[in-house]
């Protein structure tokens, strides 16, 4: 598995980074994709919802895991 890769974003006015695997930041896209959203968009609804302790890769790792599970669950 190749390691994480640094990529940014804007949230609010600031520019972020964070660190995803490909799987992720691919699953992450699609998921955005579904919603109707732009990747960005998405972005800033989960950091919106993160709690201060929680960083915002691994927010993002944590969001795309419970919405593949909910989907799973679906089958």
């Amino acid at each position: 598995m190749a390691p994480p890769q640094k990529r940014s974003v804007t949230i609010r006015g600031h520019r972020t980074s964070f660190s995803l695997e490909d799987a992720f930041y691919r699953e992450l896209e699609r998921l955005a994709r579904k919603r109707d959203l732009s990747l960005a968009a998405l972005i800033v609804k989960i950091d919106a919802a993160r709690t201060g302790d929680t960083n915002l890769s691994s927010a993002l790792r944590l969001y795309v895991l419970v919405e593949v599970k909910r989907e799973a669950d679906r089958m």
